[in-house]
Protein backbone atom coordinates (compact mmCIF):
# COMPACT_ATOMS: atom_id res chain seq x y z
CA UNK A 1 0.00 0.00 0.00
CA UNK A 2 1.09 3.56 -0.82
CA UNK A 3 0.11 6.39 1.96
CA UNK A 4 0.52 10.08 1.78
CA UNK A 5 0.42 12.01 4.93
CA UNK A 6 -1.14 15.78 4.83
CA UNK A 7 1.68 16.07 2.32
CA UNK A 8 2.60 19.09 1.05
CA UNK A 9 5.46 20.72 -1.62
CA UNK A 10 6.21 24.29 -2.63
CA UNK A 11 8.80 26.61 -4.95
CA UNK A 12 10.48 29.82 -4.36
CA UNK A 13 8.59 31.66 -6.94
CA UNK A 14 10.37 35.31 -7.55
CA UNK A 15 11.42 35.16 -3.89
CA UNK A 16 7.80 33.96 -2.57
CA UNK A 17 6.30 30.49 -1.67
CA UNK A 18 4.64 28.96 -3.50
CA UNK A 19 2.15 25.89 -2.61
CA UNK A 20 1.98 23.07 -5.17
CA UNK A 21 1.29 20.56 -2.87
CA UNK A 22 -1.62 21.36 -0.23
CA UNK A 23 -1.96 18.91 2.77
CA UNK A 24 -2.50 15.88 0.64
CA UNK A 25 -3.40 12.72 2.40
CA UNK A 26 -4.10 8.88 0.88
CA UNK A 27 -4.52 5.59 1.00
CA UNK A 28 -3.76 3.37 -1.99
CA UNK A 29 -4.15 -0.14 -1.55
CA UNK A 30 -2.14 -2.86 -3.66
CA UNK A 31 -3.84 -4.56 -6.92
CA UNK A 32 -5.25 -1.78 -8.56
CA UNK A 33 -5.08 0.61 -11.25
CA UNK A 34 -5.54 4.47 -10.09
CA UNK A 35 -5.90 7.24 -12.32
CA UNK A 36 -4.63 11.21 -11.17
CA UNK A 37 -6.61 13.69 -13.02
CA UNK A 38 -7.74 17.29 -12.97
CA UNK A 39 -6.93 21.02 -14.35
CA UNK A 40 -3.45 21.86 -16.12
CA UNK A 41 -1.71 23.41 -12.75
CA UNK A 42 -3.41 21.30 -10.65
CA UNK A 43 -0.18 19.46 -9.39
CA UNK A 44 -0.63 16.05 -10.71
CA UNK A 45 2.88 15.68 -12.27
CA UNK A 46 4.29 17.26 -9.15
CA UNK A 47 2.57 14.36 -7.00
CA UNK A 48 3.63 11.60 -9.39
CA UNK A 49 7.46 12.92 -8.67
CA UNK A 50 6.87 13.35 -5.05
CA UNK A 51 6.21 9.25 -5.01
CA UNK A 52 9.11 8.29 -7.41
CA UNK A 53 11.09 10.45 -5.28
CA UNK A 54 12.69 12.94 -7.92
CA UNK A 55 10.76 15.97 -5.24
CA UNK A 56 10.99 15.40 -1.58
CA UNK A 57 7.97 16.68 0.12
CA UNK A 58 8.23 20.15 2.72
CA UNK A 59 6.03 18.87 4.82
CA UNK A 60 4.51 15.42 5.40
CA UNK A 61 5.23 11.60 5.32
CA UNK A 62 5.05 9.39 2.42
CA UNK A 63 4.77 5.41 3.35
CA UNK A 64 5.27 2.32 1.01
CA UNK A 65 4.13 -1.05 2.31
CA UNK A 66 4.49 0.35 5.64
CA UNK A 67 7.75 1.87 5.45
CA UNK A 68 8.26 5.57 5.90
CA UNK A 69 10.31 6.35 2.71
CA UNK A 70 9.86 10.29 2.78
CA UNK A 71 13.34 10.97 2.86
CA UNK A 72 14.52 7.81 0.26
CA UNK A 73 16.11 9.02 -2.89
CA UNK A 74 14.87 7.65 -6.41
CA UNK A 75 17.97 4.88 -6.44
CA UNK A 76 16.12 3.93 -3.04
CA UNK A 77 12.85 3.70 -4.03
CA UNK A 78 13.37 1.73 -7.02
CA UNK A 79 14.77 -1.06 -5.25
CA UNK A 80 12.18 -1.26 -3.17
CA UNK A 81 9.57 -1.38 -6.15
CA UNK A 82 8.63 1.64 -7.06
CA UNK A 83 9.06 2.51 -10.81
CA UNK A 84 8.54 5.63 -12.84
CA UNK A 85 7.77 6.31 -16.37
CA UNK A 86 8.67 9.80 -17.84
CA UNK A 87 6.21 12.27 -19.93
CA UNK A 88 8.89 12.12 -22.47
CA UNK A 89 11.44 9.00 -22.69
CA UNK A 90 14.97 9.42 -22.24
CA UNK A 91 17.14 8.49 -25.14
CA UNK A 92 20.12 6.78 -24.94
CA UNK A 93 22.51 6.85 -27.49
CA UNK A 94 24.50 3.72 -27.80
CA UNK A 95 22.52 1.53 -25.71
CA UNK A 96 20.13 -0.78 -27.62
CA UNK A 97 16.81 -2.25 -26.85
CA UNK A 98 18.09 -5.53 -25.29
CA UNK A 99 20.39 -4.00 -23.18
CA UNK A 100 17.57 -1.50 -21.70
CA UNK A 101 14.97 -4.26 -21.33
CA UNK A 102 18.08 -5.92 -19.60
CA UNK A 103 19.20 -3.23 -17.42
CA UNK A 104 15.26 -2.76 -16.05
CA UNK A 105 14.77 -6.46 -15.58
CA UNK A 106 18.27 -6.64 -13.16
CA UNK A 107 18.87 -9.81 -14.93
CA UNK A 108 20.30 -10.91 -18.45
CA UNK A 109 16.94 -11.99 -19.84
CA UNK A 110 17.05 -14.41 -22.70
CA UNK A 111 16.10 -12.63 -25.86
CA UNK A 112 12.94 -14.66 -26.49
CA UNK A 113 11.36 -13.22 -23.04
CA UNK A 114 12.65 -9.51 -24.21
CA UNK A 115 11.04 -9.96 -27.54
CA UNK A 116 7.85 -11.08 -25.44
CA UNK A 117 7.67 -7.36 -24.01
CA UNK A 118 8.04 -5.86 -26.92
CA UNK A 119 5.60 -7.92 -28.44
CA UNK A 120 3.10 -6.97 -26.18
CA UNK A 121 3.38 -3.29 -26.29
CA UNK A 122 2.46 -3.74 -30.42
CA UNK A 123 6.29 -3.69 -31.49
CA UNK A 124 6.93 -6.35 -33.85
CA UNK A 125 10.50 -7.45 -32.07
CA UNK A 126 12.72 -8.18 -34.63
CA UNK A 127 12.35 -4.75 -35.93
CA UNK A 128 13.37 -3.59 -32.85
CA UNK A 129 15.72 -5.64 -30.46
CA UNK A 130 18.50 -4.37 -31.86
CA UNK A 131 17.71 -0.79 -32.13
CA UNK A 132 19.31 1.83 -30.63
CA UNK A 133 17.71 4.14 -28.24
CA UNK A 134 18.11 7.44 -30.62
CA UNK A 135 16.90 9.95 -32.61
CA UNK A 136 15.79 7.75 -35.00
CA UNK A 137 12.56 6.42 -32.91
CA UNK A 138 10.06 8.47 -32.93
CA UNK A 139 7.90 9.18 -29.73
CA UNK A 140 5.41 6.20 -30.00
CA UNK A 141 8.27 4.01 -30.60
CA UNK A 142 10.01 5.42 -27.49
CA UNK A 143 7.00 5.30 -25.20
CA UNK A 144 6.12 1.43 -25.70
CA UNK A 145 9.39 0.84 -25.25
CA UNK A 146 9.94 2.14 -21.95
CA UNK A 147 6.64 0.71 -21.06
CA UNK A 148 7.92 -2.56 -22.10
CA UNK A 149 10.93 -2.01 -19.60
CA UNK A 150 8.16 -1.25 -17.18
CA UNK A 151 7.22 -4.63 -17.90
CA UNK A 152 10.45 -6.54 -17.83
CA UNK A 153 11.19 -4.92 -13.97
CA UNK A 154 8.02 -6.07 -12.72
CA UNK A 155 7.69 -3.13 -10.10
CA UNK A 156 4.96 -3.46 -6.96
CA UNK A 157 4.02 0.27 -8.36
CA UNK A 158 4.66 1.91 -11.12
CA UNK A 159 3.78 5.61 -11.93
CA UNK A 160 2.98 6.77 -15.57
CA UNK A 161 3.38 10.30 -15.87
CA UNK A 162 0.79 11.70 -18.84
CA UNK A 163 2.17 8.52 -21.33
CA UNK A 164 0.17 9.70 -23.64
CA UNK A 165 1.96 12.93 -24.40
CA UNK A 166 3.23 12.99 -28.03
CA UNK A 167 2.15 9.78 -28.92
CA UNK A 168 0.48 9.13 -32.35
CA UNK A 169 -3.62 7.70 -32.36
CA UNK A 170 -2.16 4.28 -33.31
CA UNK A 171 0.35 4.05 -30.47
CA UNK A 172 -2.49 5.57 -28.12
CA UNK A 173 -4.91 3.06 -28.84
CA UNK A 174 -2.31 0.27 -27.97
CA UNK A 175 -1.20 1.68 -25.15
CA UNK A 176 -4.88 1.63 -23.63
CA UNK A 177 -5.16 -2.06 -24.58
CA UNK A 178 -1.28 -2.33 -22.60
CA UNK A 179 -2.95 -1.22 -19.75
CA UNK A 180 -5.82 -2.99 -20.04
CA UNK A 181 -3.75 -5.97 -19.93
CA UNK A 182 -1.72 -5.06 -17.36
CA UNK A 183 -4.66 -4.17 -15.11
CA UNK A 184 -5.95 -7.69 -15.64
CA UNK A 185 -2.67 -8.92 -14.92
CA UNK A 186 -1.80 -7.51 -11.57
CA UNK A 187 -2.62 -9.15 -8.76
CA UNK A 188 -0.43 -7.34 -6.05
CA UNK A 189 0.77 -4.83 -7.99
CA UNK A 190 -0.20 -1.38 -8.54
CA UNK A 191 -0.58 1.78 -11.32
CA UNK A 192 -0.93 4.86 -11.07
CA UNK A 193 -1.69 7.17 -14.24
CA UNK A 194 -1.53 10.59 -14.80
CA UNK A 195 -3.35 11.70 -17.89
CA UNK A 196 -6.59 13.82 -19.18
CA UNK A 197 -7.79 10.95 -21.59
CA UNK A 198 -11.25 9.63 -21.09
CA UNK A 199 -10.05 6.54 -22.81
CA UNK A 200 -6.95 5.87 -19.62
CA UNK A 201 -9.90 7.13 -17.14
CA UNK A 202 -12.21 4.19 -18.88
CA UNK A 203 -9.34 1.68 -17.16
CA UNK A 204 -9.50 2.97 -13.75
CA UNK A 205 -10.45 0.87 -10.71
CA UNK A 206 -10.39 4.54 -8.69
CA UNK A 207 -9.80 8.57 -9.69
CA UNK A 208 -8.59 10.99 -7.84
CA UNK A 209 -9.24 14.68 -9.08
CA UNK A 210 -7.07 17.31 -8.05
CA UNK A 211 -7.17 20.92 -8.08
CA UNK A 212 -5.08 23.86 -7.20
CA UNK A 213 -3.18 21.03 -5.13
CA UNK A 214 -5.63 19.69 -3.27
CA UNK A 215 -7.64 16.18 -3.92
CA UNK A 216 -10.99 17.54 -5.14
CA UNK A 217 -12.61 14.25 -5.87
CA UNK A 218 -11.55 10.22 -5.17
CA UNK A 219 -14.20 7.46 -5.83
CA UNK A 220 -14.57 4.36 -8.18
CA UNK A 221 -14.62 4.95 -11.76
CA UNK A 222 -18.69 4.89 -11.55
CA UNK A 223 -19.08 7.05 -9.30
CA UNK A 224 -15.76 10.07 -10.65
CA UNK A 225 -16.31 9.64 -14.15
CA UNK A 226 -19.29 10.47 -15.17
CA UNK A 227 -19.61 13.82 -13.31
CA UNK A 228 -16.04 14.74 -15.02
CA UNK A 229 -17.75 13.83 -18.43
CA UNK A 230 -20.66 15.73 -17.73
CA UNK A 231 -21.63 19.78 -17.84
CA UNK A 232 -20.91 20.37 -14.20
CA UNK A 233 -18.02 18.08 -13.04
CA UNK A 234 -17.83 15.80 -9.63
CA UNK A 235 -15.14 19.00 -8.52
CA UNK A 236 -18.14 21.62 -9.01
CA UNK A 237 -16.32 23.33 -12.58
CA UNK A 238 -18.14 23.15 -15.71
CA UNK A 239 -16.09 21.03 -18.51
CA UNK A 240 -16.75 19.77 -21.64
CA UNK A 241 -15.04 16.36 -23.16
CA UNK A 242 -12.59 17.18 -26.31
CA UNK A 243 -13.68 14.86 -28.49
CA UNK A 244 -10.56 15.07 -30.59
CA UNK A 245 -8.09 13.63 -27.99
CA UNK A 246 -10.69 12.25 -25.33
CA UNK A 247 -9.20 14.80 -22.52
CA UNK A 248 -11.01 16.90 -19.97
CA UNK A 249 -10.36 20.34 -20.05
CA UNK A 250 -11.67 23.68 -18.58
Amino acid sequence: MLELRNVSFQVDADGQDKEIIRDISLKLPEGRLTVITGPNGGGKSTLARLIAGIEKPTDGQIFFRGEDITSWGVTERARAGIAFAFQQPVRFKGLQVLDLIRIASGRQVSVSEACSYLSRVGLCARDYIGREINASLSGGELKRIEIATVLARGAALTVFDEPEAGIDLWSFQNLIQVFTDMRERMKERSIIIISHQERILNTADEIIVLRDGRVAAQGSKEDVLPGLIGTTSAIGTCRALDSESGGIVE
